[in-house]
């Protein structure tokens, strides 16, 4: 809740990948009370009313997941929806092409992105291009071996994202337009 709360002001692609982190750490957590509050709520240290903060939210969060039948996979709709609402964006900003940087960072990984599209089963750009930036950092956390090519292509991922994500923010906030 701390941590996301402060990544939907700043920088939504880590916000949305923060949050498929979440969904997974509930998912390992079986929904289990105890073990929510044991692994995910005990490692922040803080005082009994955030604390108590951050059990409702991840309560609540579970509570979602299980309304939207997602407790095996998949993201709550509301992270579908920001996904969704990112991607058009990115279709915006190639469609306007008033960010040359923009543009270019996307030409750079449009033939990435489309190999990965033809593999993976998601609608849009946006959502290959985190899906393959999840999965990256997965197999960061599980020590698994990468290759250079996919670090470079995660590389290059992340900066088309990055730049993607500050500008939807700007916008959001009135300080970008098209």
């Amino acid at each position: 809740m701390l941590i996301a709360r402060e990544l939907r002001k700043t920088n939504i692609a880590e916000y949305i990948l923060y949050m498929w982190q979440t969904e997974d750490s509930l998912r390992a957590c079986s929904f289990n009370p105890e073990l929510i509050e044991q692994q995910l709520v005990n490692r922040f240290n803080v005082e009994n009313t955030a604390k108590k903060e951050l059990i409702d939210w991840y309560t609540n969060l579970a509570v979602m997941m299980e309304k939207e039948h997602v407790q095996e996979k998949g993201h709550i709709q509301v992270l579908v929806n920001l996904v969704n609402d990112l991607n058009e964006f990115h279709l915006k900003m190639l469609e306007v092409r008033n960010d040359p940087e923009y543009v270019r960072l996307y030409q750079l990984n449009a033939g990435a992105i489309s190999e990965l599209r033809s593999k993976d089963d998601s609608k849009n750009e946006v959502s290959v291009c985190l899906n393959a930036l999840y999965g990256f950092m997965l197999l960061r956390l599980k020590s698994s071996e990468i290759s250079s090519e996919t670090q470079e292509t995660i590389a290059n991922f992340t900066r088309q994202i990055g730049h993607l994500s500050a500008r939807y923010i700007q916008f959001e906030n009135d300080d970008f337009e098209f």
